[in-house]
């Protein structure tokens, strides 16, 4: 098959994005494809496309090119991409937010395989594009990509189909940065609380909050993550997480940081988290966590594949924190260690997202 891999982008998540589409386009290749790997945001140099294409713009050989689409590819650091002087440097594009010969080589696919995470990656714009263009993708649609990215839309449906989630409340965009200084807002009935953004990943714009003084200095810091900003029960106990794929629940993972809690350092730093897979939980709870990650991914309407965060107090009572519509697909990330868990390799578990991605256009052409 044609597949462009397409990572990248301008979200707070990018260099996570990139790492992840170097990892999937390696193993699609691996598996026979035709694969190229692209940026969404920054695309492809003209020089390359037109040395490729040639006089008659053939893109179809751009898939087959002597190119190593991963060179320019670097592994994740401490230290976040500058993304408002990347958005300087490329300038404006004749498509908008996406860049040269994006949707060119995307319509060319047979496949976009969607490594994006984040803003304009897993909040449904791509895909409703994509969706306009006839463009076939990877993963769930537009409207339950929207609906998990958004917190505070997750915790709503969470609560009217009675997946346990820890209470909440919200604090709405038009709270002025002024107001949060002056302390005129709603604080948490409990210490500590946790403080996080309603439509960030990757734990940024998370926090853990003790007092008054450091819950007001968080929601000033998150505000500028996010307009709207979810101030939460906090769970004292053990992480986890459930991917599901096709529907059904794979080997919960437990997560484990060494110091702190899992945060964008822990999630990326070999070495910084410990995690167990299969989580060693008694069958029960085992069982009890799998559905109802199951019944979250059916209650947001996702299709293809996802991923479930959980928390589990003291007394066993575990609570879904939030929905992840395209896991990570680092090195270090938890659904390719899911997947090992139950004998599949990495180049297994990119082949089956293809294939159960494929299947539902397939299905829709025979209804």
């Amino acid at each position: 098959m044609k597949i462009t891999v397409l990572a990248g982008g301008t979200s707070t998540e990018r260099d996570v994005s990139l790492v992840s589409g170097s990892m999937i386009y390696k193993a699609l290749c691996t598996a026979g494809h035709d694969v190229i790997l692209i940026d969404v945001f920054t695309g492809v140099k003209a020089d390359l496309i037109e040395g490729i294409a040639g006089q008659d713009y053939d893109l179809s050989g751009v898939f087959s090119a002597d190119v190593d689409w991963t060179e320019s590819i670097k592994q994740i650091g401490e230290e976040r991409t500058d993304i408002a002087e990347l958005i300087r440097e490329r300038g404006p594009s004749d498509d908008g937010y996406f860049g040269p010969y994006v949707l060119e080589l995307c319509k060319a696919s047979e496949i976009v395989f969607l490594a994006l995470h984040g803003e304009n990656g897993e909040n449904g714009k791509v895909q409703a594009a994509f969706d306009l263009l006839d463009i076939r993708y990877t993963g769930t649609d537009y409207a339950s990509s929207a609906l998990s990215m958004n917190k505070c839309l997750t915790k709503s449906v969470f609560e009217v189909k009675g997946i346990p989630t820890p209470s909440y409340f919200v604090v709405r965009s038009d709270t002025s940065p002024e107001t949060i200084k002056a302390g005129d807002v709603r604080f948490p009935d409990e210490y500590p609380a946790v403080v996080k953004t309603a439509c960030g990943g990757s734990s940024v714009g998370v926090y853990i909050v003790n007092d008054r003084d450091e819950y007001l200095k968080a929601l000033g810091e998150a505000i500028v993550f996010d307009a709207d900003i979810i101030v939460e029960q906090y769970i004292k106990g053990r992480e986890f997480s459930v991917g599901v794929v096709d529907g059904e629940a794979y080997p919960i993972i437990e997560i484990a940081p060494i110091s702190g809690f899992y945060d964008y350092k822990n999630k990326y730093q070999a070495g910084s988290t410990v995690e167990t897979c299969p989580a060693r939980l008694p069958w029960e709870i085992t069982a009890a966590m799998q559905k109802t990650a199951e019944d979250a991914y059916q209650a947001l309407n996702m299709s293809s594949y996802g991923r479930l965060d959980f928390m589990m107090d003291e007394e066993n009572r575990f609570y879904c924190l939030e929905a992840n519509t395209l896991p990570g697909m680092t090195p270090t990330s938890l659904l390719p260690q899911e997947a090992a868990a139950r004998g599949e390799d990495f180049v297994a578990l990119c082949e089956k997202i293809v294939h159960v991605s494929m299947r539902k256009y397939m299905e829709n052409v025979f209804r």
